[in-house]
């Protein structure tokens, strides 16, 4: 049963109270951010204080009661709780005045912010879609305007282009097809360069031998469907394998040889060769170009560097042979030790410890024991069990059933770890200058608290960088347990928003916790009235094969309450584009935030 009227009053009235208490806790802070975020950063004040207990059992009263529960509340938290108390007083039979105009005001206000700092960031929405699509850009963008006025064309808002791939010539093209796309379509498009960050990864191992594999495809009976195919190119100027020639299903090896050798060839000679077995091979020369020649065999190769290749008495050396690279095997309750240095490993004989190197030494020093640290997207997962100057202990504690392979460059995760190290790296503070000539927005990785934030203002400041907007991505288990504060200091700047990068941020927090923790961190932007982008694996079948999955149509769907929603490049990058912006379109029906919006449902008008 709800409790009395007054009691409930009160509960409300203690509410409020503390509300005040925390916005004149935080004064010194919210005096300093912008003009344009004040309002923002009150209400962000109010709604942290209104998280900070648990507020169930009231909401349920208030429910039962038919008064506002509180649960869409971020627009303005103040005036909701007027509202209810409002209502409340009411049903006791309480006289006026009943200031509605006020509230309704406050949080029309409370959505207008958001929409104005949204606009301010990613320009204005487009027709009949109130969330932006941003489009991150292949590297060959930078040299196809056609591709990137396509991606204008079907719905790209925002164009991203990721500064830990290609180099600052290739971004500075990207950004220049960006700005002549958006003229030829008169609807502007923006760049976002996103700073690539602490990179946080295994290091190297030691490459095997240098051997790569010719083989033919069969049937399910065992006969010959495809022939195994070399591709032999000239080693003074060797060029890739048409592609025609090289489908899925029947790979063709790449082989450097001498030129001269290789202008003798025509069609119908036979190579031989002793492959890495020793067993003999031969391939037949079937076609011959000015850029190489196919040859085909009957049986599978192993094509090893250096391996003699004969014809009509004449001999070549193989060239271009990629060294095989190395992983090494992992299962639970294997030790595992993380070397405080980026110095290549060899991959050890089965049966013995592995090591492995780390990018960041100083963050695999930092290391103590009982702490977890998740290798390859959380693949893996170990314990420390002890930490020298020189290398951690590790216990791997989960992998898949069998166990895993570990291979260089895998990212690494320290979620319980408070690392010594900066959001905000020396070469991302060389990239700034470059970034502020070329974008319009700056993207901050693995923001974890508000030093990184007052770091990476201070040095957009020196690099001349404050007029571009500014986008933090949280995607580490601190920055997010740190992100009213992280808002708070951010909201210094003009124009700021928040990414959810929820890749890295799944493995930081659990996959179990990415069904809420990506709503809440969304809520809280809401009440901060600074706009949120929906971030990693988004349509990521349909832009990488054509074919959506359910689950990821669904997840679509919720990405629109925030004010932008991230795409990957992909072969099929414009289907998934179209396929986005019909779904936000159909959503936007629906649903505005987390409020949902009782639209009219045509399939029922027959019952």
């Amino acid at each position: 049963m709800p409790q009395p009227l007054d009691r409930l009053l009160a509960e409300l009235d203690r509410l409020s109270a503390d509300l005040d208490t925390a916005a004149v806790e935080h004064t010194t802070v919210i005096d300093a951010v912008a003009d344009v975020h004040r309002r923002g950063a009150v209400n962000l004040v109010h709604y942290s204080e209104l998280r900070r207990h648990d507020r169930r059992e009231l909401q349920n009263d208030l429910m039962d009661l038919g008064v506002t529960s509180l649960a869409t509340s971020e627009a303005d938290v103040r005036s909701k709780v007027i509202a209810a108390r409002n209502v409340l007083r009411a049903l006791r039979g309480d006289a006026g005045p009943w200031p509605l105009q006020a509230i309704n005001e406050a949080l029309d206000q409370g959505d207008q912010d958001l929409t104005d700092n949204s606009n301010a960031i990613f320009g204005s929405m487009r027709p009949g879609r109130s969330t932006r699509i941003m489009v991150t850009l292949p590297s060959g963008a930078a040299d196809d305007p056609g591709m990137v006025f396509a991606l204008a064309d079907a719905g790209m808002d925002v164009a991203r282009v990721n500064c830990a791939h290609d180099d600052p010539a290739a971004w500075a093209r990207m950004a220049q097809n960006v700005r002549a796309a958006s003229a030829a379509s008169g609807r502007t498009a923006g760049v976002s360069m996103d700073l690539p960050g602490p990179k946080l990864r295994t290091g190297p191992i030691v490459d095997g031998p240098a051997v790569g594999r010719s083989r033919v495809t069969r049937s399910e009976s065992g006969q010959v469907v495809a022939p195994a195919r070399i591709w032999f190119t000239s080693a003074q100027n060797p060029s890739p394998p048409p592609t025609i020639l090289s489908p899925a299903r029947r790979p063709t090896l790449p082989v450097q040889v001498d030129a001269t050798w290789l202008a003798a060839r025509v069609p119908g000679d036979v190579v031989t060769l002793r492959d890495a077995r020793g067993r003999r091979r031969s391939f037949t020369v079937v076609d011959h170009g000015p850029l190489g020649a196919l040859g085909e065999g009957t049986k599978n190769a192993y094509i090893r560097e250096a391996a003699e290749l004969w014809c009509d008495g004449s001999m070549a050396t193989a060239g271009g042979i990629t060294p095989l690279p190395r992983t090494m095997a992992l299962a639970v309750g294997d030790p595992l030790i993380l070397v405080h240095s980026a110095a290549p490993v060899e991959a050890p004989p089965a049966g013995q410890v592995v090591r492995i190197g780390c990018t960041l030494p100083e963050a695999s020093s930092a290391l103590r024991p009982g702490e977890h640290v998740l290798f390859d997207d959380g693949k893996i997962d170990a314990v420390v069990e002890a930490n020298t100057s020189t290398e951690a202990t590790l216990r791997v504690v989960r992998t898949k059933p069998g166990g895993q392979n570990l291979a260089a460059e895998k990212g690494i995760n320290m979620p319980d770890t408070l690392l010594p190290v900066t959001a905000l790296t020396r070469a991302d503070e060389l990239l700034l200058p470059f970034i502020a000539a070329h974008a319009d927005i700056v993207a901050a990785s693995f923001i974890r608290s508000p030093a990184d934030v007052t770091h990476l203002l201070d040095r957009l400041e020196a690099a001349g960088g404050l007029d571009l907007a500014v986008i933090l991505k949280i995607e580490t288990k601190e920055g997010f347990e740190n992100l009213p504060d992280i808002l708070l200091t951010a909201m210094r700047h003009p124009r700021v928003a928040v990414m959810i990068a929820r890749g890295d941020l799944a493995v930081e927090i659990g996959f179990q916790r990415l069904a809420e923790v990506p709503r809440q961190i969304l809520a809280l932007c809401e009440a901060a009235h600074v706009p949120a982008i929906w971030a990693t694996q988004v349509l990521e079948n349909l832009a990488k094969t054509g074919q959506p999955s359910r689950a990821e149509i669904t997840d679509a769907a919720i990405s629109q309450r925030a004010e932008c929603v991230m795409l990957n490049k992909g072969p099929h990058i414009i289907e998934a584009i179209h396929a986005l912006d019909d779904i936000l379109d159909r959503m936007d029906q629906a649903q505005t935030k987390s409020r949902a919006l009782m639209r009219h449902i045509r399939s029922w008008d027959n019952r």
